[in-house]
């Protein structure tokens, strides 16, 4: 008899251990998306800065990489432990050239590619804020900013 309900009572526990995990089932889901930035100007960019994050916060910064301008060389300036630790739930980018401005990129331009894990089902809400963009004389000047997911 003591057997038969000890068997009942582990059969209602892993039952109710079971049912109570359903629901985070979907939440438990990760991928992965490459983010490319863009920015537009008319003017010479020379510098520029912008912070990414995800509205509801299920988003995790794994990777950046640079843009397609030779101009601004290696990857853009982040916080590199953040990233690598994979606390970054936001991230600000930035970087600079001091080429002369007939080197440096007009019109729309791809200036990082940012790797995000992210949880759960739901379409991602991005928050992509221009902080900043810089001429060639260190002033700054009109531009906008914008992603697509390749």
């Amino acid at each position: 008899m003591r057997n038969r309900f000890f068997s009942i009572l582990v059969c209602v526990g892993a039952i109710g251990a079971a049912l109570s995990a359903w629901p985070q089932a979907a939440d438990t889901d990760i991928r992965f998306a490459a983010l490319e930035i863009f920015l537009e100007t008319a003017e010479p960019l020379a510098a520029w800065q912008f912070e990414l994050r995800e509205s509801s916060g299920r988003m995790r910064v794994v990777g950046v990489e640079n843009g397609e301008s030779d101009v601004f060389g290696d990857a853009p300036y982040y916080d590199l432990e953040a990233v690598s630790g994979g606390t970054a739930d936001r991230i600000i980018v930035a970087d600079y050239s001091l080429n002369a401005a007939d080197e440096l990129p007009t019109g729309r331009s791809r200036v990082a590619t940012i790797h995000v894990r992210l949880q759960g089902a739901a379409v991602p809400d991005y928050v992509l804020n221009l902080v900043t963009a810089g001429g060639a004389s260190g002033e700054p000047i009109q531009a906008s900013i914008d992603l697509d997911t390749p």
